[in-house]
């Protein structure tokens, strides 16, 4: 049986890989089902664009979470009211819907959301997408997060999906064995057609450098994700600053979908990189995913040195174009990269390994060119947006037969 209607929901106002995933998912759905996305006020005009151009209705309510850290106990407090508020809105904007019939796939954890997704269930079937590996935590909130997924297991109109194998791995003591058994995994995927499209599109590197402000003539290391520690911003600027003392040819571009405060700016600008590190935001870049694709391809190497990942989509589509790519071997990260073979698998938080890895690729064009082309076909092979579309879909559907 099909959903009359399919409502993704989120409630922050950042957005990278977990929209990006949901784009895939609204664009296969949309041929079977009235598909609506459901996001705070505020939200990001460039994702907007995205939602627009793929031709997915948007509605808004007002409110959303606050998710800037939490260094002291009374700002702990205040995210963890601003949370329960922030859900209040939302259920209550939720409630004028008629869910007869439909499916609600919306980005909250289980593990922070409990009552949420107990009102939802009586209302849908309701499926959410865990993207990283739970980390271990400590004991006594291990039991809490059991108790709440034991609850919510036996919620016949609750479903998990998991963005990679690593993920769902990490949920096999939380859950039940007969639920972990239905948890499918819907990989973090990338768009063929986008991805060849951008590479029949003819690019003038020179022309992109100083669209970009980019040194035309430097060996050019890219990074896309959001500033922030977990990424490994400071160790990929650590990096660059030891590698920029023994090459005057390389420089390091960062983009990302938001601006840094000036804290960062100033922090980064205290490696010495100068004009060898240029921060881009994705206004920059432009409202059409292929703008993005025409910068990275003047990119000579991919880096993303993450301390926590799931399986990041910026990743995926840097060795789709034919990047030769560096990460870290974390999570879900392995499952894209095979090292030495796909890509470069670094431990996370090594400086010097990412440092070595960067100058191996500068040094050795036929390394680089093996990683391309290997790293290409493999990510086209696995992680198409049109395989993984149709396992969610097939899920949905089947969410109603099996009731």
């Amino acid at each position: 049986m099909l959903p009359k209607k399919v409502f993704y929901i989120w409630n922050y106002l950042e957005w990278g890989g977990a929209q990006v995933y949901f784009f895939g998912l609204m664009n296969e759905m949309k041929n079977y089902s009235d598909v609506l996305a459901i996001m705070p006020s505020g939200s990001n005009e460039q994702l907007l664009k995205f939602l627009h151009n793929l031709q997915i209705p948007c509605e808004f309510f007002d409110s959303h979470t606050d998710t800037k850290p939490a260094p002291t106990f009374a700002r702990k407090l205040q995210r963890h009211w601003n949370k329960i508020y922030c859900e209040f809105v939302m259920l209550k904007y939720l409630n004028k819907f008629d869910f007869s019939d439909s499916v609600i796939h919306i980005e909250i954890a289980p593990w922070q959301s409990l009552f949420a997704l107990l009102w939802l269930c009586r209302k849908a079937k309701v499926f959410v997408t865990v993207h990283n590996s739970i980390l271990p935590i400590p004991k006594h909130r291990y039991f809490i997060w059991l108790a709440k997924f034991g609850i919510l297991a036996r919620m016949k109109n609750f479903h998990i999906f998991t963005a990679n194998n690593d993920a769902k791995e990490s949920l096999k003591l939380l859950v039940p064995e007969d639920f972990f058994q239905k948890i499918k995994v819907t990989h973090a995927y990338i768009n063929p057609q986008e991805i060849n499209q951008a590479l029949r599109t003819k690019i003038n590197r020179n022309e992109i450098c100083e669209k970009y402000n980019l040194p035309k003539d430097k060996f050019l290391v890219f990074c896309v994700g959001q500033f922030i520690d977990r990424k490994g911003r400071w160790i990929f600027l650590e990096a660059a600053a030891k590698l920029k003392q023994t090459n005057d040819d390389i420089a390091f571009v960062w983009i990302s979908n938001s601006k840094p405060s000036n804290m960062d700016l100033e922090k980064a600008k205290s490696f010495g990189l100068g004009k060898g590190f240029v921060f881009i935001t994705s206004e920059q870049v432009g409202r059409e995913h292929i703008d993005l694709f025409n910068l990275l391809r003047v990119a000579d190497v991919f880096s993303l040195p993450s301390y926590i990942e799931g399986l990041p989509i910026s990743l995926l589509e840097a060795m789709a174009l034919g990047i030769p790519s560096v990460s870290t071997d974390i999570n879900g990260i392995p499952e894209a990269i095979k090292h030495l073979e796909t890509g470069y698998l670094i431990a996370p938080g090594a400086v010097k390994e990412l440092k070595n890895a960067i100058q191996t690729l500068k040094d050795d064009s036929t390394l680089r060119e093996r990683l391309s082309k290997n790293g290409r076909e493999f990510i086209l092979t696995n992680f198409s947006e049109e395989v993984v579309a149709k396992i969610a879909a097939e899920n949905y559907i089947e969410s109603f037969d099996r009731n």
